[in-house]
């Protein structure tokens, strides 16, 4: 059966300076897959790739076995992928609620769409106690709570998340790592998951590849990747 999403040989160009070369990785259906590696490894430009809003130079990337390099990027999330971009992108005057029916653009099917706010509140219940509040106003935690919460509410097959625990205070990380274990195991969502925190990375998924310089370095199960001795000294702070 094929992967859910398949990088092959995928070469990506920033001007004359490549971000990605000769990148191969898939992601199962039912997985969570994280890459991670160093500020400037390619990590985000993977994402790009996927959502369209980088071109690759080279190479094919396929989601449910359909090719969609070169794909529009709303297009891209009709089919199914989500993306969670890096930054906590509110839109700060908006409410919570408005926020979260704002990622269910694509969708016409109201009830529906209630249940999936429903859903969201659900999974993130400080979203619920802030309802009517408007984003700006919220913690970094909370707000990071809230891009992950309207992403879902366009019902992905593939949600990409773009460093969800950057700036984040310590509690809510382990908040927002929780909710993505859930999301994988309970909304039957894939994940691939970018994030400079290796060690929860790796602890909350199941398989992963190591970047470095545009290229895969390292990948296997992230059990096992967690007590490499390569894994520890180079993304792991040398401690296990």
């Amino acid at each position: 059966m094929d992967p859910l999403l398949r990088f092959d040989d995928v070469e990506l160009y920033y001007d004359h300076v490549y971000a990605l070369k000769g990148v191969s990785l898939e992601v199962r259906e039912g997985e969570t897959v994280a890459l991670i590696g160093a500020n400037g490894a390619g990590k985000t430009s993977i994402l790009r790739a996927i959502t369209g809003l980088r071109k690759i130079r080279k190479g094919e990337i396929s989601y449910r076995g359909k090719r969609i390099d070169g794909t529009a990027p709303d297009e891209i999330v009709r089919m199914g992928i989500s993306m969670v971009p890096e930054g906590r992108r509110v839109f700060p005057f908006m409410t919570v609620r408005d926020n979260l029916l704002m990622g269910a653009f694509t969708r016409n099917d109201k009830g529906e769409i209630q249940q999936s706010i429903d859903m969201v509140l659900t999974r993130f219940p400080r979203l619920k106690e802030r309802y009517s509040q408007q984003a700006g106003t919220m913690s970094g935690g909370e707000q990071q709570m809230l891009v992950i919460g309207r992403a879902l509410m366009a019902r992905p097959r593939l949600l990409l998340l773009d460093e969800p625990s950057l700036g984040i205070a310590p509690k809510l990380v382990q908040d927002i790592a929780r909710s993505i274990v859930a999301i994988n195991r309970d909304e039957k969502v894939s994940v691939l998951l970018v994030e400079q925190n290796s060690r929860m990375a790796l602890r909350i998924s199941q398989r992963a590849y190591a970047l470095s310089t545009g290229k895969v370095v390292l990948s296997g199960n992230s059990a096992e990747m967690l007590t490499d001795e390569r894994v520890t000294h180079l993304y792991l702070g040398g401690k296990v």
